[in-house]
């Protein structure tokens, strides 16, 4: 169990920060980027609960909040893993799971079924829940971009890359769910479409 006594250690002044198994690495080092992107996915994610109460469907809403207060905890491990040394921290064993993986994965199967087969893109928008769920996906996308760049450059576990990018899939299908419940209409992407009204 981590214990936390102090928050600032004042360590880290000068642009560095140790990963776990104690090697020093500066703070714009690509694993450093790859957990402090997660870290920011995971704030993300608590912004979605709290907005939560604007999904009518009651049942519903607590399934939902209750399912990503699970992401949240595997997001924690995800940057635990990450912020790891795969040299010197190997006694670390907190990590992202295959079953994770294949969780997601039948978890949205389960949203699918719902859900009439897209003809186009989805917009950002709607509800405030909806809306950063879009933004949970982009974030969500970039984590991936990072961990891939740095996974080119250092060891990063076998899971680290299925589980990203199930998780921003989920998040898309998760927005479409959660507008099919509450009774609203998804914003589509015409193409080429987009006029705005006159301002006169």
């Amino acid at each position: 169990m981590v214990r936390i006594t102090k928050v600032y250690t004042k360590q880290g002044d000068k642009g560095e920060t140790s990963l776990v198994g104690g090697v020093r690495v500066p703070k714009d080092h690509p694993r450093v980027q790859a957990y402090g992107t997660v870290d920011e996915l995971n704030s993300l994610v608590g912004l979605v609960r709290s907005t939560l109460d604007q999904i009518p469907a009651e049942q519903e809403r607590e399934r939902v909040d209750q399912t990503l207060a699970a992401i949240q905890q595997w997001l924690f491990d995800l940057g635990s893993e990450l912020a790891t040394d795969p040299k010197t921290g190997r006694e670390m064993k907190i990590g992202v799971k295959a079953e994770q993986v294949a969780w997601m994965e039948s978890w949205m199967d389960t949203m699918n079924r719902d859900l009439e087969p897209l003809k186009s893109f989805t917009l950002p928008g709607g509800r405030l829940p909806l809306a950063f769920l879009h933004q949970c996906r982009t974030v969500c996308r970039r984590s991936e971009r990072e961990i891939i760049a740095l996974g080119r450059k250092e060891e990063i576990g076998s899971q680290v890359g299925p589980f990203i990018n199930r998780l921003s899939d989920a998040f898309y299908v998760l927005g479409r769910w959660l507008a099919k419940v509450s009774g609203d209409d998804e914003i589509l992407w015409k193409p080429g479409g987009g006029t705005p009204p006159e301002w006169k």
